[in-house]
């Protein structure tokens, strides 16, 4: 579970995140949703640390991340695994060794042992015998896969998707968008995906944070999106000619 209270954030006299409090679930998807300025990739950056919070706390179960030193900082960090807009895997690697770069560098295990566990999690994504293949020899939802894999690698407890279908047809979005819902439920992760795509929202959202204007303005779940009254949400829900054929 990660937990905020009250975190503010401001960047000069713009003030990006207000008292914003929320609960992130252990074991579900939860989805941080709003339009571009709303704050939700700032929200997300606050809670991995990019940014530092003006006020307020982040919890990793009980653990305030906000007046962590470095060392404990770092010593957290291995328990969290980050999927990059994008998949940002290393050009100049095969699939294997972007998947155990992670492990290279947070562990002292056998090379047998690390590859080991990459041909596990390289398994779970559905990659088998794709070892030693180079990022530009993967399809766009292959490599989204393979920077699932790693990072899972490290076995964490915390995973942060950001804008995990950028880029991606609706077909395989779907199949993305299973799989970190899989691992999620699978491994009881605490996942936090920031996203902007509805069918997202409607498949795999166990919660939703609706960000607006830097404030927490409405949270629920896939369930309860469709049936709000709130205005602000209708029109980022129903702004496309897909979504407001829903509401006919």
């Amino acid at each position: 579970m990660i937990e905020t209270r009250k975190i503010n954030k401001t960047f000069g006299e713009n003030h990006v995140l207000k008292d914003v409090s929320y609960i992130f679930e252990k074991g579900k998807t939860n989805l941080i949703i709003g339009q571009s300025g709303s704050g939700k990739t700032v929200l997300m950056k606050c809670l991995v640390g990019l940014f530092e919070v003006d006020s307020g706390m982040v919890l990793y179960d009980d653990r305030n991340f906000s007046t962590m030193n470095f060392e404990q900082r770092k010593t957290l960090r291995q328990e969290i695994g980050m999927l990059f807009q994008g998949g940002a895997l290393f050009d100049s690697m095969n699939v294997e060794q972007n998947v155990m770069f992670p492990l290279n560098m947070f562990t002292k295990q056998m090379i047998e042992e690390k590859r080991d566990r990459v041909n596990f999690v390289l398994q779970r994504v559905n990659l088998i015998n794709c070892n030693k293949l180079m990022p530009s020899e993967l399809s766009g939802g292959m490599r989204k896969r393979v920077a699932i894999a790693r990072a899972i690698s490290m076995k964490p407890q915390y995973l942060f998707c950001d804008e995990p279908n950028s880029g991606l047809d609706p077909h395989t979005s779907g199949v993305i968008d299973h799989l970190i819902q899989e691992i999620t439920k699978e491994y009881e992760i605490t996942t936090i995906v920031n996203t902007h795509d509805m069918n997202s929202v409607l498949s795999i959202g166990d919660t939703v944070a609706f960000i607006y204007k830097g404030n927490l303005w409405w949270r629920g779940d896939k369930e309860t999106i469709l049936q709000t009254v709130n205005p602000e949400l209708n029109d980022f829900v129903f702004g496309t000619e897909l979504t407001s054929r829903l509401k006919r």
